[in-house]
Parts: C-alpha cells; sequence; structure tokens
C-alpha cells in the first residue's frame, strides 16, 4: 500500500471522516473535526501507523494532507 493511501486511511479513521473524498486537499480547519484536539488525535495517529516521531515544531507546521505527506517523506517513509 502506498504512504498516499495508507495516510488517507489514517485521515479518515483519525478524523471520523465519511468517505475519502476529498482528503488529498483537506486542510487544517476545513472541517470541524480538524479542530485543535482533532489535529493532535490526527498526528497521534500518524506517528502510530507510520512509527515516527514528529518534532514539536512539525507538529505545529503540519496545517494539511499534503504537508503531511512532505513530512513523512522528509522522514524516510515511502
Amino acid at each position: 500500500m502506498s504512504l498516499h493511501d495508507r495516510l488517507t486511511g489514517v485521515f479518515v479513521e483519525a478524523l471520523e471522516l465519511p468517505s475519502a473524498d476529498g482528503v488529498d486537499t483537506l486542510k487544517y480547519r476545513d472541517i470541524d473535526a480538524w479542530d485543535s484536539l482533532g489535529h493532535m488525535t490526527l498526528v497521534a495517529a500518524i506517528e502510530d501507523e507510520f512509527d515516527v516521531q514528529f518534532e514539536t515544531e512539525q507538529v505545529i507546521d503540519m496545517s494539511s494532507f499534503a504537508v503531511a505527506v512532505d513530512m513523512l517523506r522528509g522522514l524516510g517513509v515511502e
């Protein structure tokens, strides 16, 4: 399974989205579920799924699905 597909699944599950439609263009606060609490839930779920640990600055800067993909790639996840 690709990084994109795995991350899409994490977003859908962590943010309790009804489907994966539009996830790849999703940005922080675009939806009610991605508020500050949802953000921390999402970050924890991404760390668990990909066995990574984000720095505090990365957590703060994770403002969209695309940024999350870039961050994971930067950590060597493919």
